[in-house]
């Protein structure tokens, strides 16, 4: 659950604190803070399980957005690109606890393959598109695991291995909904290129986290772009930024530095040069011509 790009957060937190348990490729991250809200975004680049235990998690995938209560939790797939806001529970002090849990396709397989057939005994609780309701056996399971992130040191990867067993039974027992989610993570999905590129190009974002996020290694990804827009990914990235910094300048009043970072670029006298190369003037020009 490696957070590639995190957008710096908000400077109303009083303080927070995150926990790590990990073991093979996988882990499972305790995040918790004392204050207002949080916000940020990170890219996927393993499925997780998400599991809000105080406070609520508004998330935003794109077109989609998720409500994410107390004691309710969601998946996230892997490349995908999430904006979160964490609100404390004003009732508890601003408090706001979660549990993440990087989940692989590998994973499900093993655990079908070595586990008697589940019989499910039902959804706990209303569902919303995206969002499930923890049924009490995983409530009581997130909390046996608090010890463990009080002494990481001590934890043996055998320990965790039984502890994910153990969630994936109480998922498959208690919450079928969810489950049969996890179930269709064995299906591999790649994306559209330009979906990803036109949502993602303002991002200060690598090739690798594109390529990450449409599903492909970095050379297919490069190779199908070019296919695509017969030009290389970074190429088209900055003439894209380029004509959408123009089209600012001469529909708004927006700051040029506004602008500049607002596309992604990070420095504002490197901006300034290489607009001035691609469009033949510098970017005051056009603000004054208004």
């Amino acid at each position: 659950m490696k957070q590639v790009i995190k957008i710096p957060e908000s400077p109303d937190i009083v303080s927070a604190k995150e926990n790590s348990l990990k073991f093979d490729d996988y882990s499972v991250l305790q995040h918790s803070f004392q204050g207002k809200e949080e916000k940020g975004m990170m890219y996927m680049e393993n499925h997780a399980l998400l599991f809000v235990l105080e406070g609520h998690s508004t998330l935003s995938l794109g077109e989609d957005q998720y409500e994410v209560g107390k004691n309710e939790m969601t998946l996230l797939r892997k490349a995908t690109g999430v904006l979160y806001e964490r609100h404390g529970n004003l009732e508890n002090n601003g408090k706001y606890c979660e549990m993440m849990f990087s989940i692989s396709e590998d994973m499900i397989s093993t655990f079908l393959a070595t586990t008697e057939k589940i019989i499910p005994k039902g959804t706990n609780g209303k569902i919303r598109t995206g969002v499930h309701r923890m049924s009490e056996c995983l409530i009581t399971f997130t909390d046996s695991l608090r010890v463990y992130f009080d002494d990481s040191q001590g934890v043996y990867s055998g320990q965790l291995r039984l502890k994910m067993t153990e969630m994936l039974y109480h998922l498959g027992i208690g919450n079928d909904g969810l489950f049969q989610e996890l179930l269709q993570l064995r299906k591999p999905v790649q994306k559209e290129i330009q979906h990803i590129v036109e949502q993602y190009y303002t991002s200060s974002i690598s090739m690798e986290d594109l390529a990450s996020l449409s599903g492909r290694s970095i050379s297919s990804f490069k190779r199908d772009f070019k296919a695509i827009y017969n030009m290389a990914p970074a190429a088209w990235i900055r003439k894209k930024r380029l004509d959408k910094a123009r089209e600012m300048l001469e529909s708004t009043q927006l700051p040029v530095a506004e602008i500049c970072f607002s596309l992604g670029f990070e420095n504002i006298s490197h901006f300034s040069r290489i607009f001035k190369e691609y469009h033949g003037q510098a970017p005051t020009f056009y603000r004054t011509s208004l």
